[in-house]
């Protein structure tokens, strides 16, 4: 606390002073430290900004004390003079310390964190770093964005991460004035019913968002609990709201040009051509075959397939949400959901296999409905169409297994998936193949 006293060696001197001014220097390093452990809040010790602000009032203070108490300077003209130097300094500088000030303000408030998904200023991305002069993001692109604090804090701050388990996915779509709303909100309606992996509370919509002479456009929102979920639900959202609105005869095409010209193909035949068991008939057959659906409408919560039912029967979604359930130990889990388009039941037609699980009607559905008799014709006229078939069906051995629809081997001899198939083809529509 005292000058180094004088010396006839004038080196020993300045090495008693240079001593004195470490001792401070570690002095202010021991102090720094002792508060950031002791005073700071636990979440600002993650952030440098306040840990290199704290050290360096610590610092300037314990530089300004060694050069009155071990230079012995007088301190008031020190004062002074570096008062002087800051106004210089700060009227140089004065964009970093509008960055330094607003990134206390913004780290005092808190509106992110280190790890959190924001859009700051039009830019996205997640919260790498938080110091003194600017906000690090990494964007969605693998970039490496670095936000000033001046901007961050007067820009508008969107945080994703807050509520920590609630996030919207919306989805804007643009449909053709001449389709009556009240048709393509039913369609959007079903296609939320249809989606799995949102949350049931707030529960999702569908809105008319706003209306012009060229088009009218809707908007549908859902939420998720995690934000890794938004890009797939987000994208099966714009499959599933595709499916819907073209059962419900909502055509799409470009805005502000005519309509595509309609083919001749019929609804029964479009629908048979969807089913990936049917891709090697023909034309002629898929005709025959769709002159035998027959037509099935299910009010909500109606059963449609029972477990363990033996049933001969493809059924095919025209319109509307069934849900597909299989009994487990723990209970009922819903295996997956089916909309226009989607078919149930191939390995029951082709092979009489019973189908381990039960089909429910979430919402109001037209379903279509093809029997065994009306494909043995077929089958027995052009045996090489059973055999494409049967090898079709072994092929998709994950979507069996998805709907708990078994496939077992002869216990008799090791035969394949494909031969055993092929086996029951024969017995069931009696093919001499």
């Amino acid at each position: 606390m005292s000058p180094a006293p004088a010396t006839p060696s004038s080196a020993q001197h300045v090495a008693e002073q240079a001593l004195e001014i470490v001792w401070w220097l570690n002095g202010a390093r021991l102090l720094s430290l002792a508060l950031d452990s002791l005073l700071l809040p636990r979440r600002w010790r993650k952030q440098r900004l306040f840990q290199d602000v704290f050290g360096a009032v610590i610092f300037l203070a314990a530089v300004v004390a060694a050069l009155a108490f071990v230079l012995d300077l007088p301190i008031r003209g020190v004062v002074a003079t570096s008062g002087a130097l800051a106004i210089i300094l700060g009227l140089a500088i004065q964009s970093t310390l509008s960055d330094v000030f607003a990134g206390i303000v913004i780290n005092t408030t808190e509106p992110y964190q280190v790890g959190d998904w924001v859009s700051i200023d039009g830019v996205e991305g997640k919260v790498l770093e938080m110091n003194w002069r600017a906000t690090n993001l990494l964007t969605g692109q693998g970039n490496v964005v670095i936000v000033p604090n001046a901007v961050a804090a007067k820009a508008k701050i969107s945080n994703n991460n807050r509520p920590p388990a609630l996030h919207g996915v919306s989805v804007v779509l643009e449909i053709s004035p001449e389709a009556r709303p009240r048709s393509v909100l039913g369609a959007l309606d079903n296609a939320l019913a249809a989606i799995r992996g949102v949350l049931p509370t707030p529960a999702p919509y569908a809105q008319v968002k706003t209306a012009s002479v060229n088009s009218i456009q809707y908007e549908i929102t859902a939420y998720v609990d995690d934000m890794a979920k938004k890009l797939p639900v987000s994208n099966e959202l714009y499959d599933l709201c595709y499916r819907h609105l073209a059962a419900a005869g909502i055509d799409l095409y470009p805005l502000g040009g005519a309509g595509p010209a309609r083919q001749s193909i019929g609804s029964k035949e479009r629908l048979l051509r969807c089913v990936d068991l049917f891709v090697a008939l023909e034309d002629s057959e898929i005709r025959d075959l769709a002159a035998h659906l027959t037509r099935q409408e299910l009010e909500r919560d109606q059963v449609l397939v029972t477990a363990d039912a033996t049933s001969n029967t493809l059924s095919i979604v025209e319109s509307g949400v069934l849900s597909v359930t299989a009994e487990e130990s723990y209970g009922h889990i819903e295996v997956t959901r089916l909309g226009p388009g989607d078919a149930v039941g191939e390995a029951g037609l082709l092979a009489g296999l019973p189908a381990k699980v039960q089909i429910t009607a979430l919402t109001r559905s037209t379903v279509y409905q093809l029997q065994k008799d009306d494909l043995t014709p077929i089958l027995k006229k052009n045996p090489e169409v059973a055999t494409r078939m049967c090898r079709m069906l072994s092929r998709q051995q994950a979507t069996l297994g998805k709907l708990s629809t078994e496939v077992q081997k002869s216990p008799a001899a090791e035969q394949s998936a494909f031969q055993w198939l092929l086996e029951q083809v024969r017995k069931l529509h009696s093919l001499t193949f």
